[in-house]
């Protein structure tokens, strides 16, 4: 987050009542079940990736080596072809699918190949490329890298991706595609269509791949969110392929609504919703602020600000261990119903907001944060659940957790509204929310006890839902 020296105080945006009361005739809000499905499919656990006895994919992949990263890279592409084989015909008119005319697998720390794109030396990717209709991987540090730190569902998900690049060829005007568009926008179709091959695999239609919409799809968003760009970036740059915020978007837009909402992206409506923008000038901190009481004081008035439209008395902060004497306790931070406190450790909290250390996480290292929102957004998850509890909210459910991580996403767009605030949201803040919702000890999205729902998809679901329609689906979603 940022701060900056006006005192003014932030923009009002009134954030509703968790839970209102339906006026005499009016009918209360259906709520869409969150905690107990993805998307409409069952929360499943198994362990993810080929399937026992999967078929041996009948392709030709120029430069394979025989590597286990081949077999999941080369099965990736014949299941992902598989899919919009029966796929683009059914949703776009008739279409006819054509594969793709070859494929390369390469060692990016010795191979030299050409596509019709150029040399892959010292390549460290994945791509498709237009020129002569080819995929590529590199076997050698890319794939093997993203498998060990993510697991196998990993690969197909950067392959996935690719893939929808040659989709987007193939569809040409159908997917409003020309050499003007925007690359971001080629980005976010191409990871929205691998999310429509998602849901495929996870309603068990594949004959290579499983999934679970648990972990399964976990690693999946924890590969969305490896490869975002960073912090500071702007989604007007040529290269641009969006913030984890905005990629995990487009991905669950593709598995919720399939590729003709994928097809339906463009400059327009991607720009309108893309939070890849450089830091602003005021930003001196890049994104990053200290941690301290100062930065607290002014944490809670946003919040105060924020929420005053519940109508219901404000937690107040007390530091101290981080725990609630004689009550539920989720150290670093606590909501204390005895007292309506929200009881923080500073130090640990700190930690916390320490920024990331991206040449760690590149190396697959653990080091530094997850960075000052992260930390920020914790407190303001503990504070929301103090709002639920004044006003009537259940606060000990699945469905409080993620009602929670929605309310921090309202908050989080509270905090972006420019110029006015002292607080204010900073580039790649929301992407240190999603950070912290996909480890399993993150706090965002937990209820009172520390109970989290079990997939990754509902909990930055929820965030994202809170960020771009308020704090009204919150309540109705997750009531």
């Amino acid at each position: 987050m940022s701060h900056g020296g006006r005192r003014n105080a932030l923009v009002a945006l009134v954030v509703t009542a968790v839970l209102a009361t339906a006026a005499c005739g009016e009918k209360t809000p259906v709520a869409t079940p969150g905690a107990g499905n993805v998307a409409g499919l069952p929360v499943t656990h198994f362990e993810s990736g080929l399937q026992p006895g999967a078929p041996k994919p009948d392709l030709q992949v120029r430069g394979a080596g025989g590597t286990e990263d081949d077999r999941l890279a080369t099965a990736a592409i014949a299941d992902v072809q598989a899919y919009w084989g029966a796929t683009l015909p059914a949703d776009f008119g008739g279409k006819e699918f054509k594969p793709v005319s070859s494929l390369l697998s390469y060692d990016s720390r010795r191979d030299t190949e050409k596509t019709g794109c150029g040399s892959v030396r010292q390549l460290v990717n994945a791509f498709y490329c237009a020129g002569d209709d080819s995929v590529a991987w590199d076997r050698g540090v890319l794939l093997p890298m993203l498998r060990k730190r993510f697991g196998p569902m990993s690969v197909v998900t950067v392959l996935a991706h690719e893939f929808g690049h040659a989709i987007q060829y193939r569809l040409g005007p159908q997917a409003g595609i020309s050499k003007a568009t925007p690359t971001v926008v080629k980005e976010q179709q191409a990871d929205c269509f691998a999310g429509g091959y998602f849901r495929w695999v996870a309603e068990g239609k594949s004959k290579f791949y499983r999934v679970s919409t648990a972990e399964g799809l976990d690693q999946v968003m924890a590969a969305m969110f490896f490869i975002r760009d960073q912090a500071g970036s702007s989604g007007t740059d040529k290269q641009a392929h969006g913030t984890a915020f905005d990629r995990t978007f487009a991905f669950q837009a593709g598995f919720e609504k399939g590729p003709k909402e994928c097809a339906g992206m463009n400059a327009q409506n991607v720009q309108a919703r893309l939070t890849e923008r450089p830091f602003d000038q005021q930003d001196t901190g890049k994104g990053d602020t200290k941690f301290d009481e100062r930065r607290l004081t002014l944490l809670k008035a946003s919040l105060d600000e924020a929420f005053k439209g519940a109508g219901v008395a404000a937690p107040q902060f007390t530091p101290g261990s981080g725990s609630c004497p004689g009550g539920p306790s989720t150290p670093p931070a606590s909501y204390c119903a005895n007292d309506n406190t929200v009881n923080f450790n500073l130090q640990r909290l700190q930690e916390l907001a320490e920024p990331m250390d991206q040449e760690a996480e590149q190396a697959g290292r653990q080091g530094g944060g997850l960075g000052d929102f992260a930390a920020f957004a914790e407190l303001a998850s503990r504070y929301a659940i103090g709002i639920q509890k004044g006003a009537g909210a259940s606060i000990d459910t699945p469905n409080a957790g993620l009602r929670t991580a929605c309310l921090v996403g309202a908050w989080a767009k509270f905090t972006s509204h420019p110029g006015q605030g002292r607080l204010r949201l900073s580039s790649g803040d929301l992407d240190e929310a999603i950070a912290d919702l996909l480890r399993p000890d993150g706090l965002v999205s937990a209820d009172v006890n520390g109970g989290r729902p079990d997939n990754g998809f509902d909990r930055v679901e929820a965030l994202r839902r809170g960020y771009l329609e308020g704090s009204s689906v919150c309540s109705q979603r997750y009531a």
